[in-house]
């Protein structure tokens, strides 16, 4: 049994000299999941479980030490702990940032959410940060676990279970507040009948803000790889005539104006989004339909909105969004005044 130790301090201290290529090992391999899910579903999927079956062994760590200690005669080292811990971290990271990366709408504040993501990315690879700044402060570094869960849940759910965005974002934040739950009694010097009534209003009210948040957080497996604005569509070829990008108000009203949008989605998974039409910022129009997953260059559907104000001259927004209002992309187009 000593020589199964050493080989294991062993990795251990090669994961520590090396963090740099375990970090580009998860990038790439996040890069390579989110091309599987357009070629190779099934591949993509195993990559998911792969990532959550490493949080099982984080969760269940100190059974397993108890385990391996009761056969072979000694426990998991703290050093081999912390690195397991860093391990899951960069991979569970870097496998989510690209599919966050690909359905961030940059204009809005989900990029604040993804830019979050990439900082923490980050940190995970530069061991004086992570080990000196982050994991000595307890509850900084259960956020940071917790965050980090959430993420990869946000992307692993639509992939393994096929669940549409809105039901991944609330089994997530479930699983992100019940995790949080060590953090928020530590935290807690009340006397103790009185911490668990605080500790259970807490974690109601960290679950509405995450709710009301969910808006700056991007839908991982949903994005836009086509949109149009167009007054005809060739319905044999599921295509726009013609894009346009600015229209009169005399044609608007005569013939309408269809917004074409094709939506990627994993295979299997079926979606509720919605075409919101603003003028001047102002919904005026709220039209929904249904997305498959599975086509590369994503399904494509349309609205034909016919109906608009007496005076439609001006800024106009389409915005694609799911059915918990988390916005996929936006159109925009211009309406001039009725050439005379």
């Amino acid at each position: 049994m000593p020589v199964l130790k050493r080989r294991i301090l062993r990795g251990v201290v090669w994961l520590r000299r090396h963090p740099g290529l375990v970090a580009a090992f998860g990038f790439v391999s996040g890069l390579l999941s989110f091309f599987l899910v357009e070629r190779h579903e099934g591949v993509a999927r195993l990559m998911a479980v792969a990532m959550l079956a490493s949080w099982v062994l984080l969760v269940v760590e100190r059974a397993l030490s108890q385990a391996v200690s009761a056969r072979f005669g000694f426990g998991l080292s703290p050093m081999l702990v912390r690195y397991l811990t860093q391990f899951t971290h960069q991979e569970s990271l870097f496998f989510a940032l690209p599919f966050f990366f690909a359905s961030t709408s940059w204009n809005s504040g989900q990029a604040l959410f993804t830019g979050l993501l990439g900082v923490m990315a980050l940190v995970t690879i530069i061991d004086p940060l992570y080990f000196r700044r982050l994991a000595v402060r307890r509850w900084l570094f259960l956020s940071f676990h917790t965050l980090t869960l959430f993420a990869l849940l946000l992307v692993a759910l639509p992939l393994i279970l096929h669940l549409p965005a809105m039901e991944s974002y609330q089994l997530a934040l479930g699983v992100a507040a019940v995790l949080s739950f060590p953090t928020l009694a530590g935290s807690i010097s009340v006397p103790r009948w009185w911490r668990g009534v605080l500790v259970l209003v807490l974690l109601a009210a960290l679950g509405a803000a995450g709710w009301l948040a969910r808006l700056w957080v991007p839908p991982a497996t949903l994005r836009l790889t086509q949109v149009a604005l167009a007054t005809e569509i060739d319905v044999e070829q599921r295509a726009p005539r013609q894009s346009l990008h600015s229209v009169d108000a005399g044609r608007l009203r005569s013939e309408g104006l269809y917004a074409y949008t094709a939506i990627h989605a994993p295979l299997g998974l079926r979606e509720r989004v919605s075409h919101v039409w603003l003028h001047e910022g102002k919904e005026v129009d709220r039209i929904a339909l249904d997305v498959s997953g599975g086509r590369a260059e994503g399904y494509r559907a349309w609205t034909h909105k016919r109906n608009f104000p007496d005076s439609p001259e001006g800024r106009w927004q389409v915005r694609v969004l799911t059915a918990d209002d988390r916005m996929i992309g936006t159109l925009r187009f211009h309406v001039a005044p009725e050439a005379r």
